[in-house]
């Protein structure tokens, strides 16, 4: 199939070309290549490239900053996914849209299926919502994937800033009451893979499986580093984010097994994978 990947130079987009090249005619775009923004732009170019699908991995994924800037979140998360949808709409592609566990509030103590009742707390999950809807409000053919925690060879995540933080610190604070899925990016744009194949259109959680607090991934990410360092767990309030986050927010990949797929590996099992491709670079 012909496939466009907006984003490309992303963590998750990195690994995107490098799966779905081995089996797909693939084409890119970049921040600089392509403003999703600009509406005239975005037509011009999908319509140019005429993909069969288009995976829209561009957003604005600062959770913190985009209790600032309020205005760029919203114009990249909603405008850029709408315009994205509109071009898709014309030439009759299937859209996938990254989504995020961040559009649930975390007050149940039980993993979210994709029929729960969104109610985001910040800004980033407020705007990635509002692009869920504009998909769905403009288009019959679309994979709106909710995932979590994401981290990769390709960019910052948790894990190496938890490694960078070691090497001046002895002790580290990290926030204990927010639990979620670890998704590893690789893992991720492999599962997309699949999903791609077949239009089973519609709305999937697709993470690692398994999920623990901030803390505990820390702990195991030392474990793996074989690192000796404190680690203090606090409350996300002791912590102190400008943006409120879910305290549970793990997935449940229900669509996605109903579906056929197999449960993506443990969380543990894909960091210590990506770990020993770190310690390999």
């Amino acid at each position: 199939m012909k496939v466009l990947i907006i984003g490309s130079r992303g963590m998750l987009g990195h690994d995107l070309v490098n799966i779905l090249s081995k089996e797909h005619e693939i084409s890119v775009t970049t921040s600089d290549t392509l403003d999703i923004t600009n509406i005239t732009k975005t037509i011009d170019t999908i319509e140019k490239i005429n993909p069969e699908i288009v995976i829209n991995a561009a957003a604005f994924t600062a959770v913190d900053d985009a209790e600032y800037k309020e205005d760029l979140a919203y114009k990249v998360n909603v405008i850029g996914t709408r315009n994205v949808a509109i071009a898709c709409q014309k030439i009759n592609a299937a859209l996938v849209y990254i989504c995020t566990d961040y559009i649930f509030d975390g007050t149940k103590e039980i993993p979210y299926k994709e029929y729960d009742s969104a109610n985001p707390l910040s800004v980033y999950g407020k705007t990635k919502y509002l692009g869920e809807k504009c998909i769905r409000e403009l288009l019959n053919k679309f994979y709106i994937v909710r995932t979590s925690w994401l981290y990769g060879v390709n960019g910052p995540n948790f894990i190496t800033t938890m490694l960078n933080l070691s090497k001046n610190h002895d002790s580290i604070n990290v926030v204990s009451d927010q639990i979620g899925c670890p998704t590893y990016t690789l893992d991720l744009a492999s599962a997309i893979n699949e999903l791609i194949k077949e239009p089973k259109y519609g709305i999937y959680h697709i993470t690692n499986s398994g999920s623990c607090s901030w803390y505990e991934f820390a702990l195991e990410i030392f474990k793996n580093a074989d690192i000796d360092i404190k680690v203090n767990p606090v409350t996300s309030e002791e912590y102190g984010s400008p943006a409120v986050r879910p305290k549970y927010s793990v997935l449940d990949n229900y669509n996605w097994k109903i579906q056929g797929y197999g449960e993506l590996r443990n969380y543990k099992t894909a960091l210590k994978s990506f770990m020993n491709h770190l310690n390999n670079k």
